[in-house]
């Protein structure tokens, strides 16, 4: 088996390394916003619940959340037992009913310096009519500030400004931290720590195949 959770911030690289580990290792990836989808778009009884919520623009409660994606789970996990869950448990309350049904073998967490995030956001540039992205140092347009294709006008989303990335960041660490701690306490948390995917990717894949033997 090899049941993954993997936990990291927002604009850590979560999901260049979550395609990296699906592909290297087989694993089925999801997130509990698929559970959401899914259980919407198969009419459960959990997703009728759910749509009225999502309908009326509300946030889905806590406990349905949790039912959602045990239950989402345990669908997968019946058809493979080597998956990547994301985006959940959010607090404690959920890592335990997660681990009251299953046996995760590894808590991936990467740790990358917030000012690391703030700094590759700031860079970041959006055409919104198409949705194309750019970075100033990675990926830069052929003329500044205009997009490839339209030459129409790129601009920075104000969620990737400075202020708002800390304040998300600062969010984030603040839910996560205590499940991050809990899973410490119980040896299954790996830290991953450094400011580039490409770096964290061999150690992380390295760790893996020794750990699991394979």
């Amino acid at each position: 088996t090899l049941r993954c959770l993997i936990m990291g911030p927002p604009g850590g690289g979560k999901g260049t390394l979550s395609s990296r580990l699906v592909k290297e290792f087989g694993l089925s990836h999801f997130s509990s916003g698929d559970a959401l989808r899914g259980h919407i778009k198969d009419e459960t009884d959990l997703g009728k619940q759910a749509k009225d919520f999502v309908d009326s623009g509300k946030l889905v409660p806590d406990e349905l959340m949790v039912d959602m994606v045990l239950s989402h789970v345990g669908y997968v996990d019946e058809k493979t037992n080597k998956w990547l869950l994301d985006g959940f448990p959010r607090n404690v309350a959920q890592a335990q009913a997660l681990d009251q049904k299953f046996e995760l073998d590894i808590v991936i967490n990467l740790d990358i310096p917030h000012e690391e995030i703030v700094e590759r956001l700031r860079h970041r540039m959006v055409h919104l009519p198409s949705g194309r992205s750019y970075h100033a140092l990675w990926n830069p347009p052929k003329v500044e500030g205009k997009d490839d294709e339209t030459g129409e006008d790129l601009i920075v989303r104000d969620d990737d400004k400075p202020e708002s990335v800390r304040d998300r960041l600062q969010i984030y660490e603040a839910n996560t931290r205590p499940v991050l701690d809990y899973y410490l306490s119980k040896e299954k948390a790996v830290n991953f720590k450094g400011t580039e995917s490409d770096v964290i990717w061999p150690v992380m894949r390295e760790h893996i195949k020794v750990k699991f033997g394979l």
